[in-house]
Formats: structure tokens, C-alpha cells, sequence
């Protein structure tokens, strides 16, 4: 008999938190996940994780409760809008579109592996889908709303797998984003173009790092506007999710987080180009920091790794030369068609986190690279705009060429 705990929300919250310590602990006195980047709540998540599978086996389950996670997602990407003044955008604008490009063509060869691959090994060729960018570039949301198509169109139940394929890619590109950066940043010899150590933020007032390392000089009074702004945006996200779903416009129909993005888009030009206020930059950073790894490790720590053990072998393998396509195409296309630097080899990294798992993932990748080699807002701009809102869109399009195709 299966005895399930159910944990309040403010013990949930206290574990998210431990989380964080546990992978900073291990952090530093392992070698390999310092050298190699591997982020905090990718390292304290699993070992939860498998806590908590280990106590699955033995049949006792623990229900967290996580209300706070998706509000601290919506925050984290309203301080991605709130950094992306338009001289940034400006400044950046065309890396955006390249970028774009180079993500679109990875899910078309994404889903060629799947498929192809999927065929080989005697599956029904829409499983090799399920294993590409639905589940990997789309993330679990994506997988549940494609399984209810292929089970409505085509008679097909593929949601345990959607589920099991999307907690696959969130928890490796966690892991190869990290190693395929470094070995980009140290083969070269590139170094940040505001340097290594030191206090960014003295230098570069506006500058956002999402450095946990950086020193902030912030206030209870930033914090506190800063904090305003981030549930204003949050607030404005779902407002206008439910008048889209009341609605029904279907062509603006996206995740809330794009919303809370462009929220803040919206709000931090209005204010540079005002005048009137300015927007500390430093608590944007702070909170921008807290807010996604506390998002992450809740995320990581809730993962059912058992879902990942009952995938057929066919279907794991699959699974494994995604893993190993992306790695090879972030390290040999995306660095050199982004230029070749240290920003390009941040977005590398990034490429790996979205492009397995999920725009949040990909950040982390570029927060716990940057902590130790050097700010790269250009990153930061680049690959959550295109992770966030663009990705999405292309993605479908893609899909609906493939089953045109295979139907």
C-alpha cells in the first residue's frame, strides 16, 4: 500500500530553498561540477529526486505544494523585460533573428533524428515527434497538448512518454549546456568583454548579470519598487491570459510568461524613455537571480525520475543521440554561426538548456557560466526572447510540416 505525505506549503517552500544549498554545498567540494558549470538546482534537484524515488520504491510518496512556482517563473521573466531597454534591443536586434535561425534549423534536424530514428527501430514514426521538438525544444507543456492530438487524431496515447521524454531533456540540458560552454570558452581563450571578478555593477550601472555572486548594492526601497514592478507585470500576465481566453483571439493565445515578458519590455522603456523613475537595475538582478533558481529547484525536486526508468529501451536511446546531436550541433553550428566569442559561446550553452528542456533551463546554464567567466547580457537578451515567445511559434509550424509529411 502506497502512503503519500502530503508537505504544506511553507515546508515546500523551506525544501526549494535546501535544494539550492545542497547543490552549492556539493557545488564546492566536487571538482567536476565546478569545472564544468553545472548548475545548483540541477545538482541539489536530482539528488532530491532521487530521494524521493528511492522513497517512491518503497512506497511512501511526498506531495509537495508548490503554488509559488509558476508565480516565480512569470517574476523571472519580467526581469528579462525589464533588461531589455531598447538600446539593448537595438544593439542586439539583428543576434536575435540569427539566433532564431539557427534554432529553427536544429528542430527541423531534431525531428529528422526522431523520426528517423523512430522508423529504424520499428516505432510508429509520430513517436519519433514525441521525442523531438515536441517534448525537448516544446517542454512539458507542449508534450501534454500534442498527446491530446495524436490521442484525439490518430488513436495514439503518447502522454506517460511526453512526460517522461520532457523530465529527460529538462535534467540533460542542464547537465551538457555547462561542459559544451566551457570547453567552447577555454579551447579559444575567450574572456567577457567586462572582465572576470570585480563589482560589474560599479562600472556598468544598467548592466543585469544574473551573477549570485555578484555584489548588489540594493536597498529595502529598490527591492521593494522592484518587487512592485515584478508582481505588476505578473498581475498584467494573467489578465491578459484570461481576456485572451475569454476572448478567444487564438493568434494571441501564448504562455503567460510571454506575457509577463513584454510586460516588462514595455514598462522599462517607458520609463527610459520618460525619465520620469529609473528602474534599479541591481535589484532587477537580485530578484531576477532568487526568483529563477528558487523556480528551478522547485521544478527539479518534483521530478518523477521513475517516469524516466519505465521508458522502453528503443525510446530511451532515442532520447540519448538527441542528447548527443544537440551537444555536437550548439558546439560546432550555434558558437561559430553567433560569432565566435564569449557571448556566442554563453548562447551555446543556452542552446542546450532550451533546446533539450526549457527557456528557464537555459538560463540557468548562462547564470552559472557567467558567475564564474563573466557577465554576458547579450545572452541573456538573445536566447530568452527567441526561448520564450519565438521558439514556440516556429516549432508548431515545423510540426505541422512533419505530420503533413508522415500522414
Amino acid at each position: 500500500m502506497n502512503t503519500v505525505y502530503s508537505i504544506g506549503e511553507l515546508e515546500s517552500f523551506l525544501v526549494a530553498i535546501l535544494v539550492l544549498f545542497i547543490g552549492h554545498s556539493v557545488n564546492r567540494h566536487v571538482a567536476f561540477f565546478r569545472k564544468y558549470n553545472i548548475p545548483e538546482p540541477i545538482v541539489g534537484g536530482l539528488i532530491v529526486a532521487t530521494i524521493i524515488t528511492v522513497l517512491h520504491f518503497n512506497n511512501i510518496s511526498l506531495d509537495f505544494t508548490l503554488s509559488m512556482q509558476n508565480t516565480l517563473m512569470l517574476m523571472f521573466f519580467s526581469t528579462v523585460g525589464l533588461a531589455a531597454s531598447y538600446k539593448l534591443l537595438l544593439k542586439g536586434g539583428k543576434k536575435v533573428f540569427i539566433f532564431l535561425g539557427i534554432a529553427s534549423l536544429y528542430i527541423v534536424i531534431q525531428n529528422a533524428v526522431g523520426v528517423s530514428m523512430a522508423t529504424a527501430l520499428g516505432l510508429e514514426p509520430l513517436m519519433g515527434l514525441i521525442a523531438g521538438s515536441i517534448t525537448l525544444s516544446g517542454g512539458h507543456g507542449t508534450g501534454a497538448a500534442w498527446a491530446q492530438i495524436f490521442s484525439e487524431d490518430y488513436g495514439i496515447n503518447t502522454l506517460e512518454f511526453a512526460m517522461a521524454a520532457a523530465t529527460f531533456g529538462l535534467v540533460m540540458g542542464g547537465i551538457i549546456g555547462g561542459p559544451v560552454a566551457q570547453r567552447l570558452i577555454n579551447k579559444n581563450n575567450l574572456v567577457s568583454s567586462y572582465g572576470i571578478g570585480g563589482n560589474h555593477h560599479k562600472d556598468h550601472p544598467d548592466l543585469v548579470t544574473y551573477d549570485q555572486l555578484e555584489e548588489d548594492r540594493v536597498t529595502a526601497k529598490s527591492i521593494l519598487e522592484v518587487l512592485f514592478i515584478l508582481l505588476l507585470c505578473v498581475a498584467g500576465a494573467k489578465w491578459i491570459g484570461n481576456l485572451v481566453a475569454i476572448m478567444d483571439i487564438s493568434w494571441l493565445k501564448m504562455p503567460d510568461f510571454v506575457y509577463a515578458l513584454f510586460i516588462g519590455v514595455v514598462i522599462t522603456n517607458i520609463t527610459e524613455v520618460s525619465r520620469g523613475y529609473k528602474i534599479n537595475s541591481e535589484s532587477v538582478d537580485v530578484l531576477g537571480s532568487v526568483s529563477l533558481s528558487l523556480f528551478l529547484s522547485m521544478a527539479l525536486m518534483s521530478l518523477k525520475l521513475w517516469e524516466i526508468f519505465d521508458l522502453a529501451l528503443p525510446l530511451l536511446a532515442i532520447l540519448l543521440v538527441q542528447t548527443v546531436t544537440l551537444a555536437l550541433f550548439a558546439y560546432f553550428v550555434t558558437f561559430r554561426l553567433m560569432g565566435s566569442n564569449y557571448d556566442a559561446a554563453v548562447i551555446a550553452g543556452g542552446h542546450c538548456g532550451f533546446g533539450m528542456g526549457a527557456t528557464p533551463t537555459a538560463v540557468m546554464n548562462m547564470g552559472a557560466l557567467v558567475s564564474r567567466t563573466g557577465p554576458s547580457p547579450q545572452a541573456f537578451m538573445v536566447v530568452p526572447i527567441v526561448g520564450a515567445f519565438f521558439i514556440d511559434i516556429v516549432n508548431a509550424i515545423i510540426l505541422q510540416g512533419y505530420l503533413s509529411f508522415i500522414g
